[in-house]
């Protein structure tokens, strides 16, 4: 075989490889879009559009998801559990679940946050409490450093620097580069039941409740553009966070912090412990032996924190 035809059956078999690729990802993110279709309404704002649901009546309440993830976050339990006392307001941050990518794929929390400001100001929430979980989290801090809402409730969220890198997979996809080729691969390929070992890993030393993975959608969380704005955003997350401490200072307006001692994802003596000190008016409840999801594993801890915000707010 000369290597003229070794070159073009290379060529060929390459070629093979990225339409199997290509086809393997349509079907995959056309199948999570039947399997997990829109379950609210949508706003646009700037061109953007936004998706949200809202249910209860009472005092609002917006909630914003973490790292990877999508308003079904919240509306596997915890919304219904809320919403006879709250009009709650669950949130697809950009670029992730139905929501769209900001303009530039901006990943900024600030960007973010201005964004979910503006949209839930369409639907009526004004001066809402805004509750943050994980990287949702980071989001509402900023949003209290642009117009501080009635209250936070911050659970398990990174809010300061962090020692250390966040490992091999975003050091490779925090270039241009990477992200277009590993993302789109790993969409592709990345099996379903390692999605949910990992998930295992968020929830320890807890377990994920029966049907979560199943009601998140691990299809969504794999669509490749899904990957790409998330990978992005956590790997810019941490200068962000350099500069938004200067400022926290001044936030006066009260604020409920739930974390869990035994969270190895967010750590509480890195984040919210140091928050608390800086905070003017923060009262922190940490969690004997919980992980990284207690809004899951523990609710009762963290609708408490909602209340006594509402009520700190004057909402209650």
């Amino acid at each position: 075989m000369t290597l003229k035809t070794l070159a073009a059956s290379a060529a060929l078999i390459g070629l093979g490889l990225i339409a199997a690729t290509q086809w393997r990802l349509t079907t995959r993110e056309a199948a999570a879009v039947r399997s997990h279709p829109p379950t609210g309404q949508f706003v646009t704002v700037d061109g953007v559009q936004v998706h949200l649901q809202v249910a209860g009546s009472g005092p609002d309440l917006v909630m914003i998801h973490g790292a990877n993830g999508n308003l079904r976050e919240f509306t596997f339990a915890l919304m219904d559990q809320l919403s006879s006392r709250y009009r709650v307001i669950a949130v697809d941050r950009p670029g992730l679940g139905y929501s769209g990518a900001l303009p530039g794929n901006d990943a900024s929390v600030a960007a973010q946050a201005r964004l979910l400001r503006a949209a839930v100001a369409q639907v009526g929430a004004t001066n809402p409490i805004v509750l943050g979980q994980s990287y949702g989290g980071t989001v509402a801090l900023a949003w209290a450093l642009q117009s501080p809402p009635a209250a936070l409730v911050l659970v398990s969220s990174p809010s300061l620097p962090w020692p250390g890198d966040l490992g091999p997979w975003y050091r490779i996809t925090a270039t241009a580069l990477g992200r277009h080729t590993l993302v789109p691969l790993a969409s592709a390929l990345v099996a379903e039941r390692y999605v949910r070992r990992t998930i295992d890993v968020v929830f320890a030393p807890q377990t994920a409740p029966p049907g979560y993975a199943d009601h998140l959608g691990i299809g969504l969380t794999l669509r490749r553009e899904s990957m790409a704005i998330n990978v992005l955003q956590i790997n810019e997350l941490k200068p962000q966070v350099e500069v938004m401490q200067q400022d926290y200072a001044r936030l006066t307006l009260p604020v409920e912090l739930v974390h869990g001692d035994a969270d190895t994802i967010v750590p509480v003596h890195i984040h919210s412990g140091p928050l608390a000190q800086i905070l003017p008016n923060a009262a922190l409840t940490v969690l004997p032996g919980v992980g990284h999801m207690p809004h899951h594993t523990h609710p009762e801890a963290v609708i408490a924190a909602i209340d006594r915000a509402a009520q700190r707010a004057g909402l209650r």
